[in-house]
């Protein structure tokens, strides 16, 4: 007889790179109201995105800057734009792991092909619309969060 045990995990970090201000708040706020209690740490750049995951500069405390479950990447960002994001995630070998979710407003098929070739886990973009937003966080919310398994990261 076997005995069946669930691990309880908390909840992973959720890595949110989007230029946009009310982008941002709008995606917390579609979270909040499909009661996501995962942790939402915001980067409103690619540089600032890639110090967090590499723990550069400010984020150098490997305490204060926790590995994400998952990464929410806009494309469109001044600097560092969200392809070489993508591509920089995608070479380390850690880093890697992380499933990577492109949320862009872009419907172009060269940025879609880029980036699954580059290793983009999923690719949607972003309805103009506040309701259908709301409601497209909701579902990746449900599936990435309650249904796919993350890969446990290493502290």
């Amino acid at each position: 007889m076997s005995t069946y045990t669930k691990t309880v995990r908390r909840p992973q970090v959720i890595l949110l790179v989007e230029d946009s201000p009310q982008d941002r708040e709008s995606t917390k706020r579609a979270f909040t109201k499909s009661k996501v209690i995962n942790p939402i740490i915001e980067c409103e750049d690619g540089d600032k995105a890639l110090d967090y995951l590499f723990r550069r500069n400010k984020f150098s405390n490997p305490g204060a800057s926790p590995r994400p479950g998952i990464i929410l990447l806009d494309l469109n960002m001044p600097g560092t734009d969200g392809f070489e994001v993508l591509a920089e995630i995608k070479k380390d070998n850690e880093l890697k792991k992380i499933p990577v979710i492109v949320l862009t407003t872009s419907s172009d098929e060269r940025d879609i092909d880029k980036c699954y070739s580059q290793g983009a886990n999923s690719y949607v973009q972003k309805p103009v619309d506040l309701h259908a937003f709301l409601k497209a966080v909701g579902r990746l919310q449900n599936y990435w969060l309650e249904i796919a398994i993350l890969p446990k990261m290493e502290e």
